[in-house]
């Protein structure tokens, strides 16, 4: 086993752990910390596949981005839970069931791609990925990528609009 196929395991168990572990959890916060550990692990096996620029997009847009989009979110809603209230994920037997499926399922992975035999070996990729990235995006898809940008830009003034809308309706009741 080489110190690739480590640095693969050790990152899918984090990615998958962090994934399991925010399922488990109660606290909204404490699972958006796990969700980051999903994402960071992604990233690195992003990496791994020498895909450079897309774990760093990764990194910054989902483990920047959407975690702080997703905290603001939680701070600017009302949660009133008391703690009896509070659901419960299961117990005990729950958490173990969860572990073992888990466990079996990386199990059933590992023996069924232990003897694949994906043919290439990857030399055919470019060096510099970020560099054929951008070339790509500005030369080919110039117009969809603009194309692409008014719509978010659309979107993100109808949010605000219907937000202001929502907000002006709670002050007058």
């Amino acid at each position: 086993m080489s110190g690739t196929d480590i640095a693969f395991f050790l990152l899918a168990l984090a990615a998958i752990a962090g994934g399991v572990t925010m399922l488990q959890l109660t606290n909204v916060v404490h699972m958006v910390i796990a969700l980051v550990m999903t994402f960071v692990g992604i990233a690195g096996l992003y990496v791994l596949l020498s895909a450079e620029f897309v774990a760093v997009v990764q990194v910054l847009i989902y483990s920047g981005a959407i975690t702080i989009i997703m905290l603001f979110a939680i701070m600017l809603t009302r949660h009133h839970t008391d703690e009896r209230e509070r659901p419960t994920t299961g117990g005990v037997w729950h958490k173990a069931v969860a572990a073992l499926s888990v466990i079996a399922f990386g199990l059933a992975v590992y023996f069924g791609i232990r003897q694949l035999d994906f043919g290439a070996d990857g030399s055919a990729l470019s060096g510099d990925n970020a560099k054929a990235i951008g070339k790509s995006l500005y030369s080919y898809y110039t117009i969809p990528f603009e194309i692409v940008s008014v719509i978010l830009l659309v979107a993100l003034v109808g949010a605000i609009v219907l937000a202001k809308k929502d907000g002006k309706g709670a002050e007058d009741e």
